[in-house]
């Protein structure tokens, strides 16, 4: 895919910007841009599109803007085809950020030009962008997610004493509970509890490849943490860094987990790791309003911070709600806890393969 546009005005006025979609031998300097574009993300990076295809079977498209040989921009765009959730074309789906990643506002109009006209071309309900600021005022916007950010600061005490003192006295409860932490090279003991964890919310499982495909492709930036209390896995974390920034983004525990306050010390634990190496940001990652989670990482002294999901509508006339706390899906989800731990891990992948 190559559209070839002069670029006028008197900065660029010998400039030419070409979208191309992404291949294999672009992937080096694709990832070279993402680190340097102050708009990039983790899930910008070029090893999505092997993760989402290999693990989901979902077809992408990885477009990027260039100038005389240099990229100007990129965008990362999935595909999903699905009778029960209607047909999409998003940026990106299973990542919390995403939309366009631009160095001028030339080089972002083209890549939103190539992606509108795939999107009709692929005849799809929508095109959805998952923007961490406000893009298109005029596109329909979901008012559904937050996500949690804070500086970490260098000194390890003064992260815990910033953390307010309910929250800190469920940390110190699981440090005195002698709770310990590994780092593990395989997913074995983290699908352990993250499985056992959305079960208990009623919520499909993905499957083991995925995760193993995310260990794989992004390797040393993509950790696995696992709390343990005499060798039992208690809770674990999936977590991704990148540049300055630590994202624990998929974690679990088991049914033991609260009673040890396993999940309060393992986010401190990986807090604790990340200072000790330099990490300056702690992305609590995406929640959905008046939630658990949402609680949960407000209780850390983490301030929301609204996410500006935005919709081009093509097909469809309204935006795509597919949170559990649509109504009609209340009878699955109490359906889906009630379904054995082995049942559940068996066929939850195929439904949560095109939730996206």
């Amino acid at each position: 895919m190559s559209v070839l546009t002069t670029v006028s005005g008197t900065e660029n006025s010998n400039m030419q910007m070409v979208v191309h979609e992404m291949q294999p031998r672009d992937c080096e300097r694709w990832d070279q841009f993402v680190l340097s574009c102050s708009e990039a993300t983790f899930f910008h990076r070029a090893g999505w599109k092997n993760v989402i295809e290999q693990a989901f079977n979902h077809k992408t498209w990885f477009l990027y803007v260039e100038s005389n040989g240099e990229i100007q921009g990129v965008l990362p765009l999935a595909e999903i085809k699905s009778f029960l959730f209607g047909h999409s074309l998003s940026a990106l789906p299973f990542c919390v950020y995403g939309g366009v990643a631009a160095n001028n506002d030339v080089a972002r109009k083209k890549l939103e030009s190539a992606a509108i006209e795939l999107a009709k071309k692929q005849k799809v309900d929508y095109l959805e962008y998952r923007n961490m600021s406000p893009v298109h005022q005029d596109w329909p916007t979901k008012d559904l997610y937050v996500t949690f950010r804070k500086t970490i600061d260098q000194d390890i005490e003064k992260n815990l004493l910033a953390i307010p003192r309910k929250q800190r006295a469920m940390i110190r409860k699981g440090i005195k509970f002698g709770l310990e932490s590994d780092i593990d090279e395989d997913i074995e003991r983290f699908f352990i509890a993250y499985s056992g964890s959305v079960h208990r919310l009623g919520t499909p499982v993905f499957s083991k490849k995925y995760f193993q495909m995310l260990k794989q492709t992004f390797a040393q930036d993509c950790e696995l943490m696992t709390i343990h209390k005499n060798g039992e896995t208690i809770s674990s974390v999936m977590s991704f860094y990148f540049r300055d920034e630590v994202l624990p983004y998929y974690g679990g525990g088991t049914g033991d987990a609260r009673k040890w306050a396993a999940n309060d010390f393992m986010y401190w634990e990986l807090m604790r790791r990340s200072c000790e190496k330099g990490y300056k940001t702690f992305d609590f990652g995406r929640s959905k309003r008046s939630t658990g989670s949402y609680s949960f990482k407000k209780n850390w002294g983490f301030e929301p911070q609204p996410l500006y999901y935005e919709y081009q509508l093509i097909k469809s006339s309204q935006i795509p709600n597919h949170s559990p706390s649509n109504p009609k899906y209340k009878l699955f989800i109490q359906t889906w806890q009630r379904l054995p731990l082995f049942v559940a891990n068996r066929i939850g992948p195929f439904i949560v393969k095109n939730l996206g």
